[in-house]
Parts: structure tokens; C-alpha cells; sequence
């Protein structure tokens, strides 16, 4: 009798365990599964400390918890990444940061493999994680996007100082 009430606990708290990863991926902006099998203490050590500083969360999850949470969160297409190791990172608000954080480490740690993910409600490859991964952060994009727009202004102010100092070359 004992043995059932201690399985009964278990799966209560897998269960409760489940639900929390159903929130998490329904909140996230992005989702990574990542296999870190073989990083050095040292890497991971760095690894979560980069991923922290970018505001993305990262747990080492049983896979059987993720598949069943995945597809409680309607994500079914990421139940075939939870085989072997999987790791996971959660990103609430930038949907870069995750990717691109974990692509990065993955050049020069070889142990580290991208395996899928999720990016605002789609499935994605691990190619097109790489591919988002590739982009330019939030800032740069701004920062782009702040450039494009003053060149026109830059150019009509270039273009009534020349006629000024036609002007005042004129009198």
C-alpha cells in the first residue's frame, strides 16, 4: 500500500511539473532545445551565465515532462527533439537572444548542439534557428533601421547648406 500512495505523489508532481512547462511555452517568445551533453563545468557554467545576461532561462528537463507539456501546449512538432539529452531555453520577451546566444557558444563548443525550437507559436529546424540566430540583435536592427530613416533628412540638410553657401558665395 505504501508503494501506491508514493507513485500517486510522483505522478501528482510530474503532472504539477508538467503544467508549469505548458505556462512557460505558451508564455515564451522562443523556445531552444539544446543537447549540452559533454560541455565542461566551466562551459556550462559560462553558457547559463551568457543566457541569464541575454534574460533567458535554461533547464536541463526529462524529456518525457517537455513531450507531454509540448503537446498540452499545442506544440507537437517539437515532441521528435526530446530524444537524449535535451536542455531548454526560454525566452519571454527577445525571440533572438536565445538563439542567438546558444549558436554562438556552439562555435567554439563543440558539445553543444541546437536541435530545434519554437519561434512566436511555430516549430522551427534547427536551420532556421541557425538562420534567425544570424540576425543582427534587436539594438542593431534599431540602430539600422534609425540610420535608414536620417538619411533623408542628412540629405536635404547637405542640400539646403550647399544652396546657403551658394547664396552667401553669390552676394
Amino acid at each position: 500500500m505504501s508503494d501506491y500512495k508514493v507513485n500517486e505523489a510522483t505522478i501528482a508532481k510530474k503532472a504539477e511539473l508538467v503544467d508549469v512547462y505548458v505556462q512557460k511555452m505558451n508564455e515564451a517568445a522562443s523556445i531552444i532545445v539544446a543537447d549540452s551533453r559533454g560541455l565542461t563545468v566551466d562551459e556550462d557554467t559560462q553558457l547559463r551565465k551568457n543566457l541569464r545576461e541575454a534574460g533567458v532561462e535554461f533547464k536541463v528537463v526529462k524529456n518525457s515532462i517537455l513531450r507531454r507539456a509540448a503537446e498540452k501546449a499545442g506544440l507537437e512538432g517539437l515532441s521528435e527533439a526530446f530524444s537524449g539529452p535535451s536542455a531548454v531555453a526560454f525566452s519571454n520577451e527577445d525571440v533572438v537572444a536565445p538563439a542567438k546566444v546558444l549558436a554562438d557558444f556552439a562555435k567554439d563548443a563543440e558539445n553543444l548542439e541546437i536541435k530545434a525550437g519554437v519561434i512566436e507559436g511555430k516549430v522551427s529546424s534547427k536551420e532556421e534557428i541557425e538562420a534567425i540566430a544570424s540576425l543582427p540583435s534587436r539594438e542593431g536592427l534599431l540602430s539600422m533601421l534609425l540610420s535608414v530613416l536620417q538619411a533623408p533628412v542628412r540629405n536635404v540638410a547637405l542640400a539646403v547648406k550647399a544652396v546657403a553657401e551658394k547664396e552667401e558665395s553669390a552676394a
